[in-house]
């Protein structure tokens, strides 16, 4: 391999077992060490009625957002822009590491991709929908008491009101969808139905018809860390129903709390520029 150093190979190979080796001193304990499961479950904090407490601002660290699928770093859309908007490089978030689309729809996906700088619903401050809220590159809020639940997004400062009884069939199609969830033991399982057709799932041009169903589960697995899952299923897009899973971080500032970003007037110009009236000389 070419050593744009100049340092001897030896010595970098050297360096690198060294590094190797004072790894699990630092921050990377033996398997042996490893906490049980049973004891994880054990300390992660709790509500008055049993029930893992997922109150708190919460946040991904991945580049889903750009690709659920494993990709390269590359070139912005935007030239001018250089390195600042440049999509970083991300190793994937679907088990499996591929998404089963039937043909037609992956030529709609690829399609879809082509045209990403004006068709991605980002691009106009749409609503991201499930589960492309959560791994928006933002954090979130969640609300959690016995009886009620709710998540508040950053982005476009997105709602979600989570029912804890079934509420019966979505009435209508929305950004967001309806969320019904119940709990299956320490996992909080939410079916969300009911989701405009519109949405995408990242940047890439992944997409969905309006028959998806989303089911995602929620799994504390220390006082700072969910394991979050979702169960994409939409037999007019994909082969078979396929799953997302990546975790999700607790934000531990003394004064975490959401801000504002409120991407309508960002993009006013864009969209209405053309009907601006024009200013004419005398």
């Amino acid at each position: 391999m070419h050593n744009p150093f100049g340092v001897p190979k030896i010595v970098t190979t050297a360096a690198a077992g060294f590094v190797l080796a004072m790894l699990p001193a630092y921050g990377q304990p033996a398997p042996a060490a490893a906490k049980p499961a049973a004891a994880a479950a054990h300390n992660i904090p709790r509500g008055p009625d049993g029930k893992p407490n997922l109150n708190g601002v919460w946040q991904t660290m991945n580049t889903a957002n750009w690709d659920l699928s494993p990709h390269s770093a590359q070139q912005s859309l935007v030239l001018a822009a250089g390195a600042q908007l440049a999509e970083p490089a991300g190793i994937g978030v679907v088990e499996g590491g591929e998404i089963p689309y039937l043909p037609a729809a992956l030529a709609k996906k690829k399609e879809n991709y082509a045209n990403r700088q004006v068709a991605d619903p980002e691009v106009r401050c749409y609503l991201p929908g499930v589960p492309r809220a959560t791994y928006m590159p933002m954090p979130f809020q969640i609300f959690q008491s016995k009886n009620y639940m709710a998540i508040a997004y950053e982005y476009d400062g997105g709602f979600r009101n989570i029912y804890m009884k079934d509420p019966g069939p979505a009435p209508i199609d929305t950004w967001m969808g309806q969320s019904y969830a119940k709990w299956e033991g320490d996992t909080l399982v939410v079916d969300v139905t009911g989701l405009d057709k519109r949405t995408w799932f990242d940047r890439a041009g992944d997409y969905h018809s309006d028959e998806l169903h989303v089911v995602e589960r929620y799994t504390m697995t220390s006082p700072e860390v969910i394991q979050y899952e979702a169960t994409i299923t939409d037999p007019k897009v994909y082969s078979r129903p396929w799953k997302i899973s990546m975790p999700i971080y607790k934000h531990m500032e003394k004064n975490a709390q959401l801000l504002e970003f409120k991407c309508v007037e960002f993009v006013e110009d864009l969209m209405y520029g053309q009907f601006e009236k024009k200013k004419t000389t005398p």
